[in-house]
């Protein structure tokens, strides 16, 4: 039976730390549903402890992430190896709510090609984000949705579900950091495609080494971010109309 949501997690030397993530995540999804994790080397030390898990429940998988190293590599990677007619992107670190992924699917289903949990909504908080990182991304997602009207007050955040259709039409062109949430966003938004949104509360990591870095992958966030200011092209990366 083909699954109606696939849930892509990104994993990098989690070690035993992604057991407790994987078991919140397969309790609380009710959809029918594959979980991909995608680890970027057979030597990752979250492997072994996600077959663990994988012995006691059919739904999970780990594969090698075949595109390069990296966050978004991986991501391009988990969505190549999906076959269900939504993902949902998340991290192995457990800061994302996996209650809200259901809630999230049926906005796709009826019909938003992005549905983004959102900190920076009413009702959202983002608790323990560092300094820096928590204002660039707050001052990001405020200013794209007040000035450029992107359908969310998140749009930096990698915890969104996204039509599979809409991102194999679009594409994925980043290479490197967790820009790609930003990019399908302010793609959409070119596009003139619906996103939708529901309140998080995201809940920043007690174990292991955040992998964000700032400052190295802000270029590439600058040029997602420019890009949704663009002027509407209703079309698709091959030149063909959009909608």
């Amino acid at each position: 039976m083909i699954p109606r949501v696939s849930i892509v997690v990104t994993a990098y030397n989690e070690g035993e730390e992604i057991v407790a993530h994987l078991e919140r995540l397969l309790e609380a999804v009710l959809l029918p549903c594959e979980v991909i994790v995608v680890c970027d080397s057979s030597a990752d030390s979250s492997i072994r402890f996600v077959e663990k898990v994988m012995l006691n429940d059919p739904r999970i998988s780990v594969v090698i992430n075949e595109f390069g190293r990296g966050p978004a590599r991986a991501i391009r990677y988990g969505f190549s190896c999906a076959s269900a007619p939504v993902v949902v992107v998340t991290m192995a670190d457990g800061c994302d709510d996996p209650y809200q992924i259901d809630q999230l699917v049926r906005l796709v289903e009826r019909g938003v090609v992005i549905a983004a949990a959102s900190r920076y909504a009413r009702g959202g908080q983002a608790i323990g984000a560092p300094f820096l990182k928590g204002l660039m991304s707050k001052m990001a997602g405020v200013s794209l949705k007040i000035l450029a009207n992107v359908g969310t007050w998140d749009a930096t955040n990698s915890f969104k579900a996204y039509s599979k259709a809409f991102v194999e039409e679009v594409g994925i062109e980043s290479d490197a950091g967790f820009e790609v949430g930003l990019e399908l966003v302010a793609k959409a938004r070119r596009m003139r495609r619906p996103v939708a949104e529901i309140p998080t509360i995201w809940l920043e990591r007690t174990g292991g080494e955040s992998k964000f870095r700032v400052l190295e992958w802000l270029p590439r966030y600058l040029k997602w971010y420019f890009h949704a200011f663009g002027r509407d092209s209703g079309k698709t990366k091959n030149g063909r109309n959009g909608g």
